[in-house]
């Protein structure tokens, strides 16, 4: 660490608070305008201005004598190193300045008892109140808390191109440190997971089309579709294919599998990662939207249609703390009208007998349970399955109910939430 370092990090971390798009697209531009930065350079400047917006509400406090005063990067950067990290002045001095040493002390000193609940959890009012609400003060503050912690880098075996016991042996055999630090998840059966954080971009295994980085909640939906040999499947919301390419590796290349989205730019991205993985079974197309006229035409054509709706995100806060800071109230109540929408459309290509898979990667009911209700509700001919059965028909012990909802601090993945409907032959079934 150095006086230029702590600068740069500041610099980085004043542009991000404005809040004006997403944090890590913003980050990956600055490293790219400073190439002469080391690895250990750019982990800290990532590690520093990501835990400043992991605990931002809370080092607010700690920098500020006044809670309308502007947030200042330099300050808060000083308080996550003191205040988070567990710094001592001591080991800071050499890098600062006279004025700095003073916030330093007053950093240092200043008090944290009796903070507001919502500052402990380092969210905002609205979204405080509506984690309460849900899941009652004890269990909401742990889920916030939960999202104060760096998410671990999970990685999904491609079994067209090897096996996790292949992989996992090699990254073994590589680890020259000696600590145990690469082990299977828990309840994927391709997936692996590494505490550390490392890029795994150049590694031989990500460049054969081996592995490909996906959270372990993600990698679960694609075992949730439970797509079978030779069927039709939609990816409806496929953004850049990531469980498109999962899906496909299960259905092992066979079938029809289309990568449905309203973002060319996202499809495009798709392009490489399709090459390395092997399939040929994955189709990707670009649509105007859930009207758009080409969706006809194959409307009751589909074995499975999965839909991981646009949504708040705010299961991910883990990797992306800004989406705390960025969401609105109003931005939630407009992403539900879409997702009702979204999936009143996926449903018209489901065939009767096959089933319709909604998925967020939100915690929050709104976007979860009341979309599946409400669905529910206005098409009798969908009945609701059990996510449990499901995976178990698939040798994974894992139950959460009929709905599948994964918690950080239970489940060490993402926040997910996911429910599988079936269509029915008759015009008429109940919800069970």
């Amino acid at each position: 660490m150095t006086p230029n370092l702590i600068r740069q990090a500041s610099v980085v971390l004043s542009n991000l608070l404005t809040f004006s798009g997403p944090a890590d697209a913003k980050l990956s531009e600055f490293f790219r305008n400073h190439r002469d930065l080391g690895t250990k350079e750019r982990a800290f400047v990532a590690e520093s201005v990501y835990g400043v917006l992991r605990r931002l509400r809370f080092l607010s406090t700690v920098t500020s004598n006044d809670e309308n005063d502007p947030d200042d990067a330099r300050k808060l950067i000083l308080a996550w190193l003191l205040r988070v990290q567990g710094m001592s002045i001591r080991e800071l001095e050499p890098m600062l300045n006279e004025q700095q040493k003073e916030w330093a002390h007053m950093i240092k000193a200043k008090s944290t008892e009796d903070l507001p609940i919502a500052v402990q959890a380092d969210v905002r009012d609205w979204l405080w109140d509506k984690l309460m609400a849900q899941y009652g003060e004890a269990e909401a503050l742990k889920i916030a808390r939960s999202m104060h912690e760096q998410a671990t880098l999970d990685l999904r075996v491609n079994i067209i191109k090897g096996t996790r016991e292949e992989v996992l042996a090699r990254f073994i055999a590589e680890n020259t440190s000696g600590e145990t630090n690469v082990t299977k998840t828990p309840y994927s059966p391709v997936g692996i997971r590494m505490p550390n954080r490392m890029n795994i971009g150049r590694h031989v295994l990500f460049t054969e089309g081996k592995i490909e980085v996906q959270d372990e909640g993600s990698q679960l939906l694609a075992y949730l579709v439970a797509a079978k040999r030779g069927m039709m499947i939609a990816d409806f919301c496929a953004g850049a294919g990531g469980k498109s390419l999962a899906i496909g590796a299960l259905m092992r290349n066979t079938g029809r599998l289309y990568a449905f989205d309203v973002s060319e730019k996202r499809l495009n991205n798709l392009g490489q990662r399709l090459k390395r993985s092997g399939l040929s079974n994955l189709h990707a197309q670009v649509i105007t939207g859930e009207t758009d006229a080409k969706l006809k035409r194959l409307n009751g054509k589909f074995d499975r249609v999965l839909v991981d709706a646009p949504c708040s995100g705010l299961g991910t806060l883990r990797r992306n703390p800004d989406l705390k800071w960025r969401q609105t109230l109003q931005d939630v109540e407009d992403l539900n009208v879409k997702q009702a929408n979204i999936l009143a459309r996926a449903a018209k290509l489901t065939k009767a007998g096959g089933r319709l898979i909604y998925a967020t990667c939100s915690v929050l009911a709104e976007e979860n349970e009341q979309i599946a209700e409400q669905f529910l509700a206005t098409h009798p001919d969908f009945k609701l399955l059990n996510a449990a059965e499901i995976l178990a028909q698939q040798q994974i012990e894992l139950d959460t109910g009929h709905y599948l909802q994964l918690l950080p601090h239970v489940h060490h993945t993402d926040g997910f939430f996911a429910a599988v409907f079936e269509k029915v032959d008759g015009k008429t079934t109940s919800a069970t």
